[in-house]
């Protein structure tokens, strides 16, 4: 995990909450040094000073930038920031882990793919659920026989905020979602339907119900509040054999395998009272899941991407088709759940 015999030296734009866990995190990493944070709040960056002496602190991106070297930067601020930060860096020479989404206007994505295309640089999204194990180990038992056709999916990630101040709950939390269908899958969604509401006085939808039509008519649907006291972070994976359950605050469970299903006959009933759905019942399987940390497993692949060249899982293509995806539903919001194809 080095670059040309030395260690990663990394800098962090943003340091709220997510961005703290990226000081941490490469801090701990033995490839990867922090030597700069980024933050506008003066308050962030006595954080910073109170605890990591030795890092570099700015007041804004060009002092950073200008003041320091910097092998890579990892970009944890607004939504709608992304863009900009990331492109500055990626034309500053660095490789870039932003955060999801990674931008929140198709256009924008596809500049950036063709900035790292010129540039040669990694630029990794931070889809972070493709980096945990429970979501891995769902993929591998989907992929089994076991499992049969895939029926459909759901997801529900839901909590008492926290509310964003420049995207709505559904830019917010459901490119989570959007990637781990599309990962489990291995296909994306050819159109979308969503609706939003507006229940805390927000001009900002604060809940909103996305589905998703993919290839062989799979479907697969998103539930995301900010206004729910219940906090859920659950992704479903009906089907025909088997039911797969993976629950992000099961620390014991994790992930749950229920070997039940229904199925139509394979031979066709000659009339409505022969017809009888095939029925299997089974055993409720809780698979070994290894412990680690997502977010560290994310960072350590953004260097092994920056020391070998290999493209990394949640490379800017993959992000883009996420934007695509979010863009869709933000359009289906808008006329009211109208169907919306998802650009190509």
């Amino acid at each position: 995990m080095e670059v040309n015999g030395s260690v990663v030296s990394v800098g962090v734009v943003g340091c709220g909450y997510w961005g703290a866990n990226y000081v941490r995190v490469f801090d701990e990493l033995p490839g990867s040094q922090v030597v700069a944070v980024c933050d506008p709040r003066r308050d962030r960056l006595d954080w910073v000073k109170s605890r990591y002496r030795t890092i570099n602190t700015y007041c804004d991106l060009e002092s950073m930038l200008g003041s320091i070297h910097l092998d890579a930067v990892a970009v944890a601020t607004t939504a709608r920031t992304h863009f900009a930060i990331a492109r500055r860096c990626l034309q500053a020479g660095k490789h870039v882990l932003v955060e999801k989404p990674l931008t929140t206007l198709v256009e924008e994505g596809q500049q950036l793919a063709e900035l790292v295309a010129a540039s040669g640089k990694v630029l990794m999204i931070g889809h972070t659920f493709l980096y945990n194990d429970g979501i891995r180990r769902m993929k591998e038992f989907m992929h089994r026989p076991d499992f049969g056709q895939v029926y459909y999916l759901h997801a529900t990630r839901t909590n008492l905020g926290p509310i964003r101040h420049d995207v709505d709950a559904l830019w917010d939390l459901a490119p989570h979602d959007v990637a781990i269908f599309n990962y489990l899958l291995d296909s994306h969604p050819l159109s979308v339907s969503a609706v939003g509401s507006c229940l805390l006085g927000n001009e900002r939808a604060d809940v909103g119900f996305a589905t998703l039509q993919y290839p062989h008519n799979v479907i697969a649907n998103i539930h995301v509040s900010w206004a729910d006291p219940n906090k859920v972070r659950e992704v479903v994976a009906v089907g025909s054999r088997q039911r797969i359950v993976f629950d992000d605050l099961n620390n014991l469970e994790r992930v749950r395998i229920f070997e039940k299903g229904v199925a139509p006959p394979e031979q066709e009933a000659e009339s409505f009272g022969e017809f009888r759905f095939l029925l299997r019942d089974g055993d409720i399987i809780s698979p070994k899941i290894e412990i680690s940390e997502p977010l560290k497993n994310q960072c350590l692949h953004f260097l092994e991407c920056i020391a070998t060249g290999q493209r990394p899982l949640t490379d800017v293509y993959n992000g883009l088709q996420v934007t695509k995806v979010m863009t869709a539903i933000e359009q289906s919001v808008r006329q009211g759940g109208v169907p919306v194809e998802v650009l190509p």
